[in-house]
């Protein structure tokens, strides 16, 4: 996937009163030793009410006669000014539960037909920095469906994401190459490959 025309042309403060997504915001706490500190952190404000959760990223396993594949994702981010390669990923709707809203994100980013297998307890990206959290949704692809092998992506007018995969066995060499070329990590997918190098490692 090539950068293309995308590119960041001016960064400027953002102030609480026109943020869409998130505000960031001082809180007052007493710490163990008793003492009164402050603290500046970002929250995220899209979290539907009634959830405990902010959005999901999906495991998809690609079982080929070639061996088993992870489904994976370039996306251009402008935070970072370079594109990022993710796991599928995304909000949860109102009412969702984690589960239909992995199955809902892979339809619409992929085009991939999946069921879930397994869901992670709520983990916290940067929890020093802000309160975002997700659940990690394992999920199952039948490849031999007619929709997974006519797929039929559903993206938004501004997402631009290029779908592909690569050998499971392999991922964490990928990971070093992608930096390597210039590729930003998330760090979903990043410490998910690392886990599976150190498994290897230990015999686990």
């Amino acid at each position: 996937m090539s950068q293309g025309k995308a590119r960041v042309i001016s960064t400027e403060l953002l102030s609480n009163s026109e943020a869409e997504w998130k505000r960031l915001v001082k809180t007052t706490y007493i710490g163990q030793d008793g003492v009164t500190r402050t603290w500046e952190h970002a929250e995220r404000t899209t979290r539907p009410k009634g959830s405990d959760f902010d959005g999901v990223s999906v495991i998809a396993i690609l079982e080929k006669d070639t061996g088993r594949e992870i489904l994976l994702e370039k996306q251009y981010r402008p935070p970072l000014d370079k594109i990022c390669i993710e796991l599928p990923a995304g909000l949860v709707d109102k009412g969702e539960t984690a589960e239909q809203a992995a199955v809902r994100e892979l339809k619409e980013e992929t085009g991939y037909v999946a069921q879930a297998l397994t869901t992670s307890p709520i983990m916290f990206n940067d929890p020093g920095f802000c309160n975002t959290n997700f659940k990690v949704v394992e999920v199952s692809v039948d490849m031999s469906l007619p929709e997974n092998q006519n797929l039929k992506p559903e993206l938004e007018e501004n997402e631009f994401i290029e779908v592909f995969h690569v050998k499971l066995a392999d991922l964490w060499d990928e990971c070093v190459k992608w930096e390597a070329q210039g590729y930003a990590l998330d760090a979903r997918l990043a410490s998910f490959a690392k886990g599976i190098q150190i498994a290897k490692k230990y015999g686990l």
